[in-house]
């Protein structure tokens, strides 16, 4: 009986494959820039946000970082101890929590700013590669939706 039933289980045919160990690659070249930050990556990518926003609900964090509020309360949590956020119940609808950025956070952006230049010298692709790249992530994460 021939193996070739078996090829869509084989590891080397796996779309999710390399998108994983990629992502667990590329997130672990952060650690040496983040760390001095006090950061962990998803700590960084929520401060992302709010560098942008100042403010928003878990709800569009979580949207926005494709994260449930599990694993966004703690991140939360720790952001707030540190100073960097600040959480509390909307006036409107207490069931909606906000985030806001506060002084110490927007003072953390500054000292972030290396971080992409950074990471973009350990990631060897071109440009262009790495425009196509993002185009074609995005475009995945919108068939997931």
């Amino acid at each position: 009986m021939p193996d070739n039933k078996y090829d869509a289980l084989k590891l080397g045919n796996q779309l999710c494959f390399p998108l994983y160990a990629a992502s667990r690659e590329v997130v672990k070249r952060y650690r040496p820039y983040l760390d001095p930050l006090g950061l962990t990556y998803t700590q960084y990518i929520a401060m992302m946000v709010f560098w942008e926003q100042k403010k928003c609900s878990v709800k569009e964090l979580g949207q926005k970082l494709y994260l449930d509020s599990g694993t966004l309360t703690p991140v939360l949590k720790s952001l707030e101890a540190k100073g960097l956020v600040k959480r509390y119940r909307s006036k409107e609808d207490e069931r909606v929590l906000l985030v806001e950025i506060t002084r110490e956070g927007e003072a953390l952006r500054d000292k972030a700013l290396s971080v992409p230049t950074n990471i973009s010298g350990c990631v060897r692709l071109s440009a262009e590669e790495g425009h196509q790249l993002y185009d074609l992530l995005y475009r995945l994460l919108g068939t997931l939706e």
